[in-house]
């Protein structure tokens, strides 16, 4: 597999699809890396011969490509944003990438979920705000920010996930759980 940085993994690209984050300029690069990586397949190929302004072009043949690499798009906003916080949990936690960057990350992932409360809820999901409590320099301080990143990139890749809450029923009219 390439060992670039630079070049996300087929099942990250999936879930900055389904985000809307590809940076498309830079499509044509990571599919020409996968088929080095031993992918292939015709929609891949085409992919890798594309310039960095056919957009259209790469919009119709990114999903196709990473068909052909056995890649299902991931199922909800919520399931992507799982794949990218494990993602960039394990690049902190292997010292590529800041506590800083992944704040940022989480951030950006929030946001484009539309604030989804299930991504929230994610381990990294948490971290929400400490971003912009770390650019006011009104959050903890920043060995303890750092702290508390790293402890949610563990629970990440850990896949600890909190239970949702079991929705109380009510009975109409009344504001007491039903019996």
């Amino acid at each position: 597999m390439t060992d670039r940085a630079d070049v996300p993994p087929p099942t990250l690209v999936a879930a900055q699809l389904v985000l809307g984050a590809i940076a498309s300029e830079r499509v044509p690069w990571w599919a020409a890396c996968w088929l080095v990586d031993g992918y292939d397949g015709e929609a891949l190929r085409q992919l890798a011969g594309l310039g960095v302004g056919d957009n259209r072009e790469i919009g119709d043949l990114l999903p196709l490509a990473l068909a052909e690499m056995s890649v299902e798009l991931p199922s909800s906003e919520s399931a992507a944003a799982t794949v990218s916080f494990d993602h960039v949990a394990r690049m902190c936690l292997s010292g590529v990438a800041s506590e800083r960057w992944v704040a940022q990350k989480v951030e950006e992932t929030v946001a484009l979920s539309g604030h989804d409360p299930a991504v929230l809820d994610l381990p990294l999901g948490r971290l929400y705000g400490l971003e912009d409590a770390w650019v006011g320099g009104w959050g903890p301080p920043e060995d303890d920010a750092r702290r508390q990143v790293r402890a949610a990139c563990i629970q990440q890749v850990k896949g600890e996930r909190r239970e949702p809450p079991e929705p109380e029923k009510l009975k109409r009219g009344t504001s007491s759980p039903a019996a």
